[in-house]
């Protein structure tokens, strides 16, 4: 039997293996303490209106009221619950990052994945991703937002489309850096089609990056997001956002000052635990790019 017709498998080098969560909090800190805060607060998102209230309901009143046992953040210009609209904004912001990493990550990956073996296709795709890459993402959020109105559908498009670019060519130069390796040229070699050498050896290689990258889309995400929304074009105004809330609050801000504060905290920590678990999700991936930083 010849090394080419032998079965050929790719296990990759240094793999993973966790005993526990004690050893991982103790080797990777980074990565307990970003996913512990990111999925605390997708359990109080998605258990808000169990506990939360109603964050529509509005009672002229009880206007820009102190925080108190019935509102515990007291109460915005309409009167209504800011605890209860902060926590029902982070179910926004959260589906708008998550969803918008997912969409970003699955896009560019079969973009990079064509583009890296398939020049042609490689020369006029990625010059197209250069030019979307030259567009802050801001404006190309607002303009494609102008052209159907606001809506959280169509907010997660505009921010999906813009972070396309980057995934893409993180996974086109994975591709390249792997397409030439011995395990895919044997593979090749030994009768095996390129779909099935895309899904079992290259695509494989480019998930640690692509995690990383993901996180990093999340956070922007949720910043844009945010931006969008105070700026007026993201979600619509009844529709509670941590964004639309400092921006309608943000002039009483010497009066009630948690209705500002509470989503810009909420905001700050969100952010903060995704790039906490992205810093660590690439510790945990590359354990180089520790080294270098001490």
């Amino acid at each position: 039997m010849t090394l080419l017709s032998a079965p050929v498998e790719y296990v990759p080098t240094g793999r993973l293996r966790i005993s526990g969560l004690p050893r991982l909090a103790r080797r990777h800190p980074l990565v307990v303490i970003g996913g512990g805060l990111l999925a605390l607060l997708i359990v109080l998102a998605l258990a808000a209106p169990l506990y939360a209230g109603d964050p529509l309901n509005m009672d002229p009143f009880k206007r820009l009221q102190p925080p108190s046992a019935e509102m515990w953040f007291g109460s915005d210009n309409l009167g209504r619950d800011v605890f209860a609209r902060t926590i029902f904004g982070a179910r926004i912001s959260l589906m708008v990052g998550l969803l918008s990493a997912a969409g970003a990550a699955l896009g560019g990956v079969l973009i990079g994945v064509i583009a890296g073996y398939n020049r042609g296709f490689d020369n006029i795709v990625m010059r197209v991703m250069d030019g979307l890459m030259s567009i802050p993402t801001i404006l190309l959020a607002i303009a494609l937002i102008s052209l159907t109105g606001p809506g959280i559908a169509i907010l997660i498009v505009a921010i999906t489309i813009p972070q396309m670019p980057s995934v893409s060519r993180l996974v086109r130069s994975a591709v390249l850096s792997v397409r030439e390796r011995p395990y895919v040229e044997a593979a090749l070699c030994g009768g095996a089609r390129l779909p099935k050498v895309l899904w079992r050896h290259i695509l494989p290689s480019t998930i640690p990056s692509l995690m990383v990258q993901s996180a990093i889309v999340c956070a922007d995400a949720i910043l844009t997001e945010a931006g969008l929304s105070f700026l007026g074009v993201g979600v619509p105004p009844e529709i509670p956002s941590w964004g639309n809330m400092i921006s309608s609050s943000r002039l009483y801000l010497a009066i009630a000052p948690l209705t500002v504060f509470a989503p810009g905290i909420c905001l700050a920590v969100t952010v903060l635990a995704v790039n906490l678990l992205g810093d660590g999700l690439r510790d945990l991936f590359d354990p180089r790019a520790k080294r270098r930083r001490r």
